[in-house]
């Protein structure tokens, strides 16, 4: 049958033709067939918040299951800009908010609806991978800054460095994922001074905001002075709620950004379940001690792995934030790369990690491995104990 297409035309776009399937999806595959314990991918083994999933169910049965408006019930619009102005110090209107469906939705919109051919992209290295095809397939280029361990910082000079008349945008994750750093003031600060500077529109990746921990206040870029009509900022209730399954998610503009955003996302998903977007309204009105309950649930699980990995001789980086800790290869007195070791210890060890090298486009770290800690207490101490026992065994 013929494909429509000419035989010296290959099928499917370049971006995606060759891709391969994701490094999350290939190890969450590999601990279901070998039957691993999986710290790769970065989800919780819980349902999530029972009050949060009996407002949906509530939503479900007694609301409407008809088409919300395109850009978001205006419950949870209220909502968003209600919770930031309480936890953050924003003055964002509903009408600033456009929800998505998840926050990888709200990143392609954004980058579809910004960049034009031929614009210039800056990201910081190590990323989440589907940053790279979505700046691709939207026409731009990605102008990638590498930043090394263990402190992985933002310097002035690199940034200087960086950065071509061609340079339009600035697309960053904080805090960061894969390696658990939430941005320091200082470096936030020399950001958005670049960014003034330079005339570039940041699109702020920010659905770690509240997971972060010993303290940590989050600060978001659009705060900063000269960022907040030259911001988009991303949100997660996925993450902020821990049921990353229901992809809702929200981008946060001023109004010029903002109705080209929901231009955008009225042709990629135009909108997202009503009753998920009813529950997560709710759950946004909680009141600050569900936060700090819910903070310190996850920092209670980092120290669990992080103590039981260094009792087992890991060195294990410190992680600020997020649901993931890195472990030191060579530090360790282990000799291999990431890769080698994340594919022996779902084979031989029975866990599934996460190479940090995937995190990379060109010149990776080779030495790290993320695992993910927001698992119950029995799973986390059952994996340390096969990491300990796989540790042994190379000596």
């Amino acid at each position: 049958m013929s494909t429509g297409m000419s035989e010296r035309d290959p099928l499917g776009h370049p971006v995606y033709r060759n891709m391969p399937t994701t490094i999350f999806e290939k190890m969450s595959a590999r601990a279901r067939e070998t039957g691993a314990i999986n710290l790769g991918q970065g989800f919780p083994d819980a349902q999530g918040p029972e009050e949060i999933l009996r407002a949906a169910t509530d939503a479900l049965l007694t609301r409407s299951n008809q088409y919300p408006p395109m850009a978001g019930l205006a419950e949870l619009r209220e909502a968003v800009a209600a919770h930031y102005a309480r936890h953050q110090g924003l003055d964002l209107s509903p009408q600033e908010v456009i929800v998505t469906s998840g926050a990888t939705e709200a990143i392609a919109a954004s980058l579809l609806a910004l960049v034009r051919p031929g614009d210039e992209v800056l990201v910081l290295a190590p990323l989440y991978d589907a940053y790279l095809p979505l700046i691709e397939r939207a026409g731009g280029v990605a102008r990638v800054l590498r930043l090394t361990p263990p402190e992985w910082r933002i310097g002035r000079q690199a940034l200087a460095a960086a950065v071509t008349p061609k340079t339009r945008f600035l697309l960053m994750n904080n805090p960061v994922n894969p390696t658990g750093i939430a941005l320091r003031e200082e470096e936030l600060a020399l950001l958005a001074e670049f960014c003034v500077e330079n005339d570039l529109i940041a699109i702020c990746d920010e659905v770690w905001e509240h997971i972060a921990y010993d303290g940590i206040a989050h600060r978001p870029l659009i705060g900063f002075p000269g960022m907040r009509n030259r911001t988009v900022k991303i949100g997660s209730a996925g993450k902020i709620f821990s049921v990353t399954g229901w992809k809702v998610g929200w981008m946060c503009a001023a109004p010029p950004l903002a109705t080209l955003l929901a231009r955008a996302h009225q042709f990629i998903t135009f909108t997202t379940p009503p009753h998920l977007q009813w529950a997560v309204a709710e759950g946004l009105a909680k009141p600050e001690r569900w936060f700090d309950a819910m903070r310190a649930a996850y920092q209670a699980s980092r120290d669990r792995l992080v103590a039981g990995l260094r009792g087992a001789g890991y060195v294990v980086n410190s992680s600020a934030a997020t649901w993931f800790v890195t472990v030191d290869l060579p530090a360790s007195g282990i000799d291999m790369d990431d890769v080698a070791f994340c594919e022996r210890i779902i084979d031989e060890a029975g866990v599934a990690a996460i190479p940090i090298s995937a995190f990379y486009p060109a010149e990776p770290v080779t030495h790290l491995v993320r695992l993910c800690f927001s698992k119950a207490d029995e799973i986390l101490d059952e994996a340390v104990a096969r990491l300990a026992a796989f540790r042994t065994s190379l000596t």
